[in-house]
This record gives C-alpha cells, structure tokens and sequence, in this order.
C-alpha cells in the first residue's frame, strides 16, 4: 500500500529553487482528490511527515502546507519544525477570532504564515501583521488590479509570491512590481511522489482513540496499545521528535514517550490518526515478524536480567524491520527517531547487548542451529530458544487476531 504526494517548486527571482508546495494527493494521477480539506491535510501529515518527514520530501528547502481552519485552530502545524514549514491558509477558510488567535500563537512560535491564493479582500487585513508570504494567483488578476494591491499594503513587511506564472513576460513584469519569489508551469509542473505507508490495526486504533478520550489518560494502558502496532510505535516516535515542544534527549520506552509529549499533544497525535483513517485491515508479514521480534527480545532481556530498562530491547525488535516496511535506508529511518544510541547501534551495526539479541534471533529465523547455539551460549544467563521463540509468535498472533 503507497501514499502519494506531489510537489512543486518554488524559485526566487533569480531562478533559484527556494522551497516546495506539498499538495494532497491519494493515488497515481496528479490532481487533489474529492475530499474534505481536514482529511487532506491530516492524511498528508500522517501519511508523509510522520512517516518520510517534510524536510526530507523537500529536500532540505522550505515546505508549503496548506492548512485547514479546524486543523490551524487545533494547531496541527506543531508537530512539524517551524523553521521547515511555512503554513499556507487558504483564501476558502472562514475568517473567525478563534482563527486569528492561532494564527497569531503560531506566529509566536516562529512558524511562517502564508496567505494562499490571496484574493485582494480586505477582510484578511488583520491577518497581514502575522503574515510572511502572499501567495497571488496572477490569472485571476490584471496587471493593473495586482499593481493597486501592492501598493495598498505596500507599509506591511511581506513577501509576495506570483502563482501560476506561465510565461518569461509575466515573470519580468512581476519582478518589476516586487515579486521575489514564483511558482507555475514555467519553472515546473508538480511532481508525483509516492512511498509505502504502514497502516495501522483498526482495533488498536478504536483502542486508542477510546483511551485518549478519558477525562485523565491512563498512559500505561495507552502504551500497552501502541506498542502493539509497529506503525503506531513509529509514528509516535516521529512525532515525539517533530514537536515545537520537543527538545534534544532520547526516548527510552513508549510509555516515556507519551509522558514527555504531554495529554495535548498526545491527543494531537491521536486526532490525527483518527482523521487520516490509517487502518487498511491488511496484515504485513514483516510486521508479524516485527512484533515477533520485539516479544523475543523484551523477553531475553528479562531473563538476562539486562541492566537497562527492557523497553529498549522491545523497541530495538520492533524496529528491526521499519526500514523495509517504509522502504527507507536504516540510518535515514533512525536519524529521523529520538532512539537511544544503544538502539542505533544495535539497528544499524547489531553492536551491544541489543545487537546481539537480535543477531540470536535472525539466526534463528534462518534455522542457523549451529550459530543460534554458539550465540547463546555467548549470554549471561540460559535459555530454551524454542519455547522462547514459539511464546514470541503466539503473543503475536494474539495481538494481531485477538479471540
């Protein structure tokens, strides 16, 4: 299953490629689907940020996201990095305090505003002291008309971006009348991009929302429902490390996770699950073995009474796999997760203790009796791998297909 999503580049006035406008796509052709703007707009966060990340479908380069006003009064922008994004409000979002008053604590935050096909109403001008870009469709307007705007508003400190420029004429004449940065067929068209997207086990998903709906949230129960799905898991954790109120330390459990993000931004998350209908009701035989992973080191852990908390052992089997399921190279899946280096090592070398616990797995995977035997032997403590291993895939099994 791929998530689909095209971009087009934006250039300053010297043709230089300045950022992307991300654009909501949900599947091969290249135009917005018949959908609902909260939908497009959570769905391209779950299904791109959390996952790939803007800064990397951007390459580096500022990202332009439209936004809805549900989704901006509820400020869905903060789980990406303000110095990443700029958030496009569109000229159809209905104007209202609530509104303003985001838009202006999102200014707070340092996120940039940009005011998306701008139609010229002065209605929008309480929004402009807030506002860092204007976003003008150029075939909506005469040169004329575009010109009186400008100067209209010329004493507030915005930039003004030209859309749909579709020929050099208009793009030499915009110049001239301020424009520094432009966007339309005569530069490029929007490019398709697609990558696989992890779906998420409907009844850990009803689970969750149910928790996260308690007066209080109960987060050992919540963990308890994350940590079954590696889609979850790893979601979470990418959205841990993209919050505005994230700062820079490793995460050691799920539990953890969701302790320092904090019930709103855990509802956030939540919300945006719930919204972009993540749950396809496939089963992923990677992701079956994911879990396997996880149950087999957590319990190896224990038994090796391993003197770090055996959280990091179910985390490390739980994402041994991620980088096959997001088709993503491993050191670009952990440069984006707030992992301890114990993990890292032992994800990306199979280094440490943890390494090591998922080296006796994979050779037991790959019914490599003689190294299983040898890699045990290698442990502080003994163990019979085959009862181990079959408790591993029964817990699985039980997760995935509960009775």
């Amino acid at each position: 299953m791929y998530a689909y999503i095209a971009r087009q580049p934006i250039y300053d006035d010297a043709k230089a490629l300045y950022g992307y406008e991300l654009l909501f796509r949900d599947g091969e052709q290249n135009s917005f689907p018949n959908i609902d703007g909260d939908e497009a707009t959570s769905r391209l966060l779950t299904e791109h940020h959390l996952l790939v990340g803007v800064e990397h479908i951007a390459a580096g380069k500022l990202a332009f996201i439209n936004f809805s006003a549900e989704t901006l009064i509820h400020h869905f922008p903060t789980s990406i990095d303000p110095t990443t994004t700029v958030i496009e409000i569109l000229e159809t979002v209905p104007i209202s305090m609530e509104l303003l008053q985001a838009c202006k604590a999102l200014h707070s935050m340092g996120y940039a505003l940009a005011l998306d096909d701008h139609d010229f109403d002065a209605k929008w001008d309480i929004f402009l002291p807030y506002t860092r870009y204007l976003k003008v469709d150029v075939q909506q307007f005469n040169l004329l008309q575009i010109s009186k705007f400008i100067q209209r508003i010329r004493h507030h400190p915005v930039t003004l971006l030209a859309e749909r420029v579709e020929t050099a004429e208009q793009f030499d004449k915009l110049k001239l009348m301020g424009f520094t940065l432009f966007q339309g067929y005569l530069f490029a068209r929007p490019e398709m991009m697609k990558h696989r997207q992890l779906s998420s086990n409907k009844l850990n998903l009803l689970e969750l929302i149910g928790e996260a709906c308690a007066e209080h949230l109960d987060f050992d129960r919540l963990s308890s429902i994350v940590e079954r799905d590696v889609a979850l898991s790893f979601k979470l954790l990418r959205f841990i490390n993209n919050s505005a109120y994230a700062k820079e330390q490793s995460i050691q459990s799920l539990k953890l996770a969701m302790v320092y993000m904090g019930e709103a931004e855990l509802k956030k998350f939540i919300a945006l699950l719930a919204l972009s209908n993540l749950a396809s009701g496939e089963d992923d035989a990677r992701i079956i073995q994911s879990l396997v992973r996880a149950r087999f080191c957590d319990q190896l852990a224990r038994l090796c009474q391993f003197p770090t908390d055996p959280p990091t052992a179910f985390l490390t089997g739980l994402f041994s796999k991620v980088d096959e399921l997001v088709e993503m190279p491993m050191a670009q899946v952990l440069s984006q997760l707030p992992l301890p280096e114990s993990i890292r090592q032992a994800l990306s070398g199979r280094s440490g203790r943890l390494g090591q616990f998922l080296e006796l797995i994979e050779t037991y995977e790959a019914a490599d009796w003689n190294q299983a035997e040898q890699k045990v032997n290698q442990l502080p403590a003994t163990t019979d791998l085959a009862m181990l291993y079959h408790d591993a895939v029964q817990w699985a099994q039980g997760i995935l297909h509960p009775r």
